[in-house]
């Protein structure tokens, strides 16, 4: 089993009661060794797949029963190993991964697993040790999942095994998609949006896309499976790639979220797609056509009042309301007698 080196441990997400896998992720942390030198599985039983492994606990009973199984805890190296065994709580993460929740936070039905007098497990050189333990159901149990994790400590070192456990019951399938939005442009646009589940079942969310714009449909996207097991409860949020993103339209896209069990949601939102480099080019443009023509008609106006100023030249007439007069001549007093 992979191994973590802090006391948060991840669980990889891998759809529902049949998909999910018993895989511990691990964080980032200081170059020890990565290998803690043992593991920690499923002991193989009646619902072993061919070969004796089981890939995760699968646990259902009525509230007030007390239900049993095994971890198998195998050692291949030469020394050996202390291991400290417990319950967790399992949660997804804000971006939709599995994660499971330190001892002092495991206040759920995490703490309904028991280990008695097991709870620390010494393991010997090339041994394979099966540990028992309970997980014991509460009378006032909620029906539907409790996702659970049996995580087991050496120090530091931390490997997670998941446990799907539901009590019987009732179960309602019902997410809810919220506050969808678009980033980016073009063949970058990313879609934007949060899921709820509202229901008491783990959810394997799909999701389709339909895009309409003022010039009609655009390219969405079809309907396909989420990378995230959805517990009930829990919200979380997530990116969807749009490459079918105009390069210049209004567009109204429709989410819709899909899980087995009849859970169906939508949401909409509207996004402007405008190509701001070719609209930045054409202002320019018309900028400088605006320039050139007010250039123009201060030249024209220069002129004409060089014109209007200038003294009149050699021979010429001079300029002003009475350039364009008759000459004066002069006037002779008619008396009727013969000069």
């Amino acid at each position: 089993m992979p191994v973590l080196r802090r006391h948060h441990t991840r669980l990889a997400s891998a759809g529902l009661s049949g998909l999910i896998c018993a895989i511990a992720l691990c964080f980032a942390a200081p170059a020890r060794a990565a290998d803690p030198g043992w593991s920690a599985e499923p002991a193989a039983g009646s619902t072993a797949r061919p070969g004796g492994a089981r890939p995760y606990f699968y646990l259902e009973g009525t509230p007030g029963t007390v239900l049993e199984d095994r971890l198998a805890l195998a050692n291949p190296t030469d020394r050996e190993h202390t291991v400290t065994l417990r319950g967790a709580d399992a949660y997804n993460t804000g971006a939709g991964a599995l994660a499971v929740r330190p001892a002092a936070r495991s206040t759920g039905a995490g703490s309904w697993i028991g280990f008695g007098a097991a709870r620390t497990v010494t393991i010997p050189p090339r041994t394979r040790a099966v540990v028992p333990f309970t997980v014991t159901v509460p009378p006032a149990a909620v029906p539907g999942d409790h996702p659970v994790a049996v995580v087991a400590t050496e120090a530091g070192h931390e490997a997670a095994v998941r446990v799907h456990l539901r009590v019987s019951g009732p179960v309602l399938a019902a997410l809810t998609v919220e506050r969808a939005s678009v980033g980016g442009k073009g063949a970058a646009a990313v879609l934007h949006y949060t899921l709820v589940n509202r229901g008491n079942v783990a959810l394997a969310p799909e999701l389709s896309v339909r895009a309409e714009g003022l010039f009609g449909e655009v390219a969405g996207r079809t309907v396909r499976g989420l990378p995230v097991e959805l517990l009930p409860g829990q919200r979380v949020e997530l990116s969807e790639p749009w490459p079918g993103a105009p390069v210049f339209d209004d567009v109204r896209l429709t989410l819709t979220v899909t899980a087995p069990g009849g859970a169906r949601a939508t949401t909409t939102t509207s996004a402007w797609f405008v190509p701001w480099g070719l609209v930045g080019l054409t202002c320019a443009g018309l900028l400088g056509l605006g320039a050139v023509a007010l250039v123009a008609h201060l030249l024209a106006r220069t002129r004409r009042a060089s014109r209007a100023a200038s003294p009149a030249g050699a021979g010429g007439r001079p300029d002003g309301p009475d350039a364009d007069a008759e000459p004066h001549l002069p006037e002779h007093e008619l008396t009727g007698a013969p000069r």
